[in-house]
């Protein structure tokens, strides 16, 4: 696991590589503050000073890979180097799929993912809520999810996302080991249809793995609960996030219509 110093330098180079570059990179702290062991980070340090870094984040057999050199020390190979170090213990660990992961601001990412003849898949829009005044909605539930909706949850994940069964498992277990976690079942009369989980750090709720069932997609349900989501915890004083594939323009048209507005993108590239 990563040590509180350790996560205080990367915590410090992400601002300064933020600032400097005018991005915002996503580390998944949430990810990095809950290791295990520390297989899946490379830091490397000049004397005491963290100047690169890169994340492995697995979800199931897919592992995301983002990093960071700081400013001044670009153009040294410190980068190249750890990410050879990273990509062998992804391949130690027998990954299916490799994902880098650049802020889409990010001319120098996106320079070192062309010299590694990565290839393109897709983009990531993270969005906010602005304060805007919601209806009240009914006709459904949301309780916490309990051991009996796994079965309903991994379905979700298949139908919802294409992940296989396996990294289905995987992730759902992950999800209800973390701390600030809570993912509800979304209930209708009679039955379960859908899920969405929230994390909460830094005062900030971070909406992940909205889904329904598709036989009840159109009617209405998910736009009620995502509006009773955002009520819920912006009347407890914390700002609403997410993150959507930009050509997922379904959900991208909902989550607009309630008041979430796109401040950063994120490309995804195969490697």
């Amino acid at each position: 696991m990563l040590t509180t110093k350790q996560l205080k330098d990367i915590e410090a180079l992400q601002n300064e590589c933020e600032i400097h570059d005018n991005i915002q990179l996503k580390l998944n702290w949430d990810m990095l503050k809950s290791r295990s062991d520390d297989k899946y980070d490379f830091l490397l340090y000049d004397k005491d000073e963290l100047i690169a870094f890169i994340g492995l984040y697995p979800f199931g057999t897919t592992v995301e890979v983002c990093g960071m050199v700081k400013p001044n020390e670009r153009r040294k190979h410190h980068f190249t180097k750890l990410f050879e170090q990273a990509m062998a213990e992804a391949r130690l660990q027998d990954f299916h799929k490799i994902l880098l992961n650049a802020p889409a601001g990010s001319e120098e990412g996106k320079a070192f993912l062309k010299a590694k003849k990565a290839v393109y898949s897709f983009s990531e829009h993270q969005m906010k809520w602005e304060q805007t005044d919601l209806e009240e909605v009914t006709g459904f539930s949301l309780r916490i999810a309990e051991q009996k909706d796994l079965p309903l949850r991994i379905r979700l994940n298949i139908e919802s996302f294409g992940l296989n069964e396996q990294s289905s498992i995987e992730i759902e277990n992950r999800l209800d080991a973390e701390m600030d976690n809570s993912v509800y079942i979304i209930d209708v009369p009679g039955e379960s249809v859908g899920k969405i989980r929230v994390k909460v750090e830094d005062n900030e709720a971070w909406i992940y793995g909205f889904s329904i069932l598709p036989h009840f997609r159109g009617k209405g349900i998910g736009r009620k609960v995502l509006q009773d989501i955002v009520k819920k915890y912006s009347t407890r004083g914390h700002s609403l996030h997410l993150e959507v594939e930009t050509e997922n323009v379904h959900a991208l048209g909902l989550y607009k219509s309630i008041g979430f507005q796109i401040v950063h993108a994120q490309d995804y590239y195969i490697y």
